[in-house]
Parts: structure tokens; C-alpha cells; sequence
């Protein structure tokens, strides 16, 4: 579904890295009516130097200029709004619930926000009664009223209030409304012990294709509380021939079985929780970034240990290049969770991303350790190998996982390997992994590229080649590296007329690809202009080319072109 996106200007999710309480400011000399607008002792210098404070990605001393924007002189509506927004996104949401504006002049998307964030630290303090009072009285509009409705029958717990806690919530047709409202029906009514009627919809919601794997675990903690042990693993085992390499459904069977203290009942807190994670994922999907953050935050006040929401949190971090507020979410995580080799497999790539490559592999080599049977996160430690230069690691992690699934190998994994294999020239098991791949999925533009491309350059099979990609560039028309290979392949096959035509499309959108500009350097040379070929050479030696690139340009501006034509096999992976 659509929703309408709250414009919190100047605030970019980058800059959310920080969960800490901003700290005190001291201010430095005195502040005269005299001061300039832009000293940063002024109300408005402190404000500027909030907003330079998050587009820096500094969110604990935006929170704490803002703050003090309002304590220096009148507060306008701006500074307020700036303030809670910066509080709530660095995840005060105690202060941001304070802070939250409700006068006539704020904003209304903001005043929305604000009363969700109002509800949500009424549950956290245990004050349900003044929850039920805010949702009830001035309830959070639209895009809030699903978690609005989700949070209703958990502010009734808080509050005492019995009858109104086992209300499933309903909101049109919302399914996510329907699915997660009653999850916390089933919870609620397993909390005042009417066991048959929380079966019921645990039942139900486990007996629906669409929602099965995600309640999957909730049924069996309630029969492992029942002590229902056999009738668990039976729930286990059936979602685990759905779903085999999942560690939480391993890990909850055999737990089962062994007759193992089972998982308590969610508090009302971690309840409540619950609904705002699945309200963040959904804002997720919808690339809505700033609320998502915003929810995983105040579900993280009510349920500071919830893991899959701190992963959630690094994720939307990492997508907004901010990869060390990436680590600190990732690292919330403790070992022995279900979610601790993914959590720390992506904290290896956001060390990459940080330049710390060693760190990166020492990272993805402790969540392989920790987690042998994780398909994930050995295939993480697999590409950052990759990513590095360490082709035959690489090819070694992946083998066993590849030689594991037998009966359908998956074409991704075999195209890693053949990355890998390729650049470890070896090139036929590389060429036979690439031809499995595309067995499985004839149809993928990046096999159909790697594979088409590696054929021309070796001068084989130029006739099958050409065809595969022209159907990659068909898929894929705004690939320059894609209409590259293309052009390439009119080149080897003589057609140099066709192939500039190409070339000159792909270096339009490829301009700093070295290979692209030099394999359209080659083209003009073959059809006599030779001056535009030098410059296309030249600026090869301008784009940061490898040691192999740059050798090839220089032979070319010294010598001309030789009789073959010089270019890297290259694919559209992403060399990190």
C-alpha cells in the first residue's frame, strides 16, 4: 500500500547511527543581544549547527544543539520538530516523547509521530492507562493506524484492563493489521490462561499459507509451554521441510525434542514490540526509510533485546552509508541468537565498507565459525574473499555448500564460483559452472553477460555468444556494461561500424569504466579514426586503471593497435 512520506527536512537517514542520549552542552563566553544570528551561542546559531550535525550523520549533538536552540531563546515551531525528530531517530525516545510537539503551529505528520512516540513511552514506563487514553482521545492518523491499532490491545494490558486486551484489532482489510492483531490476540489470550481459544488462532495463522512461516515458532513455544513436546516437533518438522537450512526452526525442534525449558511468554512490552517491527518492515518495503527507522527505534524502547530489529536497524543504516552506526546495530546481537551469523556477517561487509578489509574477514570467518551449518554466512565469508583477491578461498568456502545441493544447485552460488574460478584462471570449471547456472535459470541477464562476454573475448563461439547477449541487453537496455559486451562482440566479429555505435552508447552510460572506454578506442582505430582512439586510450589512463589496463592503453598510444585487440573478461559483479 501507498503511504504518504514525512518530509523531515534536512534529516537524512544517514545520520542515525547513534542510540545514546545526546549529553550536556557547555556554552562558551557570554551570549549578548549583540551576537550574530549565525553564532553558534544564539538560538539560531544552534540551531544551524544542529542541522550541520546531522547532515554530518552526528545525531546525538543535533539532538543536543537543537535542545538547546529552545533553551536560548523563543522556540520556534522549526526548532521543536527538529528536536524530536533528531531525538526519536537516535533512539531517545524518552526525550522525544518530552519533546514531542503538540501545538497548533506544529506540523501535523509530526504531531502524529509524536503521539505514537507518546503511547509507545506510556507502555515502556507502565503507565497503560495514560496509553489508552492518547490512542483513544488522539489517536496517530494515517500512515499510523496500523500500528495505532496493533498497540491497542497491549496499552488495555498495561492498563488492567482484561476484556479490552483480548479485542482482536481490525482496520478495513489491512492484512498486516489482521495477521499481527491476531498473533497478539493468541499471546493475550495465553496470558489469562484460555489455552483452547489461544490454540485456536495460533492454528489458524500457522494453517494459512501466507503467514505459516512467520508464526511457525510462536505455535510451537505455545505447545513447548503446554508441554506438549511431540506436538512441537511435529509443528517443527513440518516447516522444516519448507524451510531446512532455517537455524531457528533447528534450533526450536531440537530444543523440543530434548524436552528443553521452552521460550517464556512475550511481556506485554515485547508484545507490543512486535507489531512495530512488522510496521517498520512493511515501511521498509516501501523504501519509506525514515519511518521505518523511526518504528524499529521505539520497538527497540519497549524490547531492547529484540535481534532481528537491531539487524533491521543496521540494514537501513548500511543501504544509507553509514556503516560504522551499521556495526553498533549489528552488535547488539549476542552469540547464541538465531540472528548472530547474519548480524555479524553483515558487519564484516560494512567493515569493507570501511576500508578495514582484514577486520571485514576476521568478522565473516567468527560468524562462519560460530555458525557451521549457516548457509548465509559462509556465503558472505565466500564473497568477501572474493571482494579481496583471495579467488581460490573463495572457491574452496563454496564448494562444500554447492556439493550439499545436489538436487538443485542455486545458480547464484554457481555464479559466484564461476566469478571466483574465472579470476583464479580457471577458466573451465568456471565455464562449467556458468553453463549449470544457466540451466537452472536461462533467462538471468548477468549469466547470460558473463558467459556471452568470456566466449568473445576468447574468440569462441562468437555466433551463440552474440545471441546471448543481445537477450542480456534486451532485459537490461540501460547496462553499460552490458551493451559493452555487446558492442565487443560486434568487434570480434568484424563489424566495426556496428560495434562503435554500441560502444559510444555504453561509454554515455559507463563514462569512467576503463575497459568500456578502451574497447572504444579499439573500435575507432579499426575504422580509421585514429585520433579519437588515442584520446579513448588516454583516458583509460585517467580512469584509475588496474596494472593490466593501464599496461594495454600505453602499448596502444605507443605502438597502435595490435592485431587482436587487447580487453579484460569482466562481468557486472561488483568488485568491493
Amino acid at each position: 500500500m501507498t503511504r504518504i512520506k514525512v518530509l523531515f527536512a534536512c534529516v537524512s537517514v544517514s545520520v542515525l547511527a547513534a542510540c545514546a542520549a545526546p549529553g550536556d552542552v557547555t556554552l562558551r563566553g557570554p551570549v549578548g543581544a549583540g551576537a550574530s544570528l549565525f553564532d553558534t551561542r544564539t538560538s539560531y546559531g544552534q540551531f544551524l549547527a544542529g542541522q550541520a550535525a546531522l547532515r554530518d550523520g552526528k545525531s546525538k549533538e543535533a539532538a543536543t544543539y537543537f535542545g538547546t536552540a529552545a533553551v536560548l531563546g523563543e522556540d520556534p515551531g522549526v526548532i521543536g520538530e527538529r528536536s524530536f525528530t533528531a531525538l526519536l531517530l537516535a533512539g531517545d525516545i524518552s526525550r522525544a516523547a518530552l519533546a514531542a510537539p503538540t501545538g497548533p503551529d506544529a506540523t501535523e505528520a509530526i504531531k502524529r509521530l509524536g503521539v505514537l512516540t507518546r503511547v509507545v513511552e506510556s507502555i515502556a514506563v507502565g503507565k497503560g492507562k495514560d496509553a489508552q487514553l492518547l490512542l483513544k482521545g488522539d489517536p496517530p492518523g494515517f500512515p499510523h493506524q496500523q500500528a495505532a491499532a496493533l498497540l491497542a490491545p497491549w496499552a488495555a494490558a498495561a492498563a488492567g484492563d482484561n476484556e479490552g486486551a483480548i479485542v482482536q484489532p481490525t482496520l478495513r482489510t489491512d492484512k498486516l493489521v489482521q495477521y499481527f492483531g491476531q498473533q497478539g490476540q493468541a499471546r493475550l489470550y495465553e496470558r489469562a490462561k484460555r489455552y483452547d481459544e489461544a490454540e485456536t488462532d495460533y492454528k489458524a495463522l500457522t494453517a494459512n499459507t501466507a503467514t505459516a512461516s512467520i508464526f511457525t515458532l510462536d505455535y510451537g513455544a505455545f505447545l513447548e509451554r503446554r508441554k506438549r513436546h511431540a506436538d512441537a516437533v511435529a509443528v517443527y518438522d513440518a516447516a522444516l521441510r519448507a524451510a531446512p537450512s532455517d537455524l531457528g526452526l533447528q534450533r526450536a525442534r531440537a530444543r523440543a525434542a530434548a524436552k528443553g525449558a521452552p521460550p517464556p511468554l512475550p511481556t506485554v512490552r515485547q508484545g507490543a514490540a512486535e507489531g512495530l517491527v512488522a510496521c517498520a518492515a512493511t515501511f521498509a518495503g516501501e523504501r519509506q526509510t525514515q519511518f521505518a527507522l523511526a518504528y524499529l527505534r521505539l520497538a527497540l524502547r519497549l524490547d531492547p533485546a529484540r535481534d532481528e530489529a537491531w539487524v533491521l536497524v543496521g540494514d537501513l543504516l548500511n543501504q544509507s552509508e553509514d556503516p560504522q552506526g551499521a556495526i553498533e546495530a549489528y552488535g547488539h546481537v549476542p552469540p547464541g541468537s538465531p540472528h548472530y551469523a547474519s548480524a555479524q556477517s553483515k558487519s564484516a561487509w560494512a567493515w569493507n565498507d570501511l576500508g578495514d578489509k582484514a577486520k571485514a574477514l576476521e568478522v565473516a570467518r567468527t560468524a562462519a565459525t560460530a555458525a557451521p551449518n549457516d548457509r548465509d554466512s559462509h556465503v558472505a565469508l565466500a564473497d568477501l574473499l572474493r571482494a579481496g583477491g583471495q579467488w581460490s578461498e573463495s572457491v574452496a568456502v563454496l564448494d562444500p555448500i554447492i556439493a550439499r545441493e545436489t538436487d538443485k544447485p542455486d545458480w547464484r552460488l554457481l555464479y559466484l564460483r564461476a566469478v571466483a574460478l574465472e579470476q583464479a584462471k580457471r577458466w573451465p570449471e568456471a565455464e562449467r559452472d556458468l553453463q549449470a547456472a544457466l540451466k537452472a535459470n536461462p533467462d538471468e541477464p548477468e549469466l547470460l553477460n558473463f558467459l556471452g562476454y568470456s566466449w568473445i573475448d576468447r574468440n569462441e563461439h562468437l555466433a551463440e555468444a552474440l545471441g546471448m547477449v543481445q537477450k542480456a541487453v534486451s532485459a537490461r537496455p540501460q547496462s553499460g556494461a552490458m551493451l559493452d559486451s555487446l558492442g565487443w562482440a560486434y568487434y570480434r566479429l568484424g563489424d566495426y561500424k556496428t560495434a562503435v555505435e554500441k560502444l559510444e552508447a555504453a561509454v554515455e552510460m559507463e563514462p569512467g569504466d576503463p575497459d568500456v572506454n578502451g574497447h572504444l578506442g579499439d573500435a575507432y582505430w579499426k575504422i580509421g579514426r585514429k585520433t579519437e582512439a588515442e584520446f579513448q586510450w588516454r583516458r583509460v589512463l585517467s580512469l584509475e586503471p588496474d596494472d593490466k589496463q593501464k599496461a594495454e592503453a600505453e602499448a596502444k598510444l605507443k605502438n597502435g593497435l595490435g592485431p587482436t585487440g587487447a580487453a579484460a573478461v569482466k562481468s557486472t559483479v561488483v568488485n568491493n
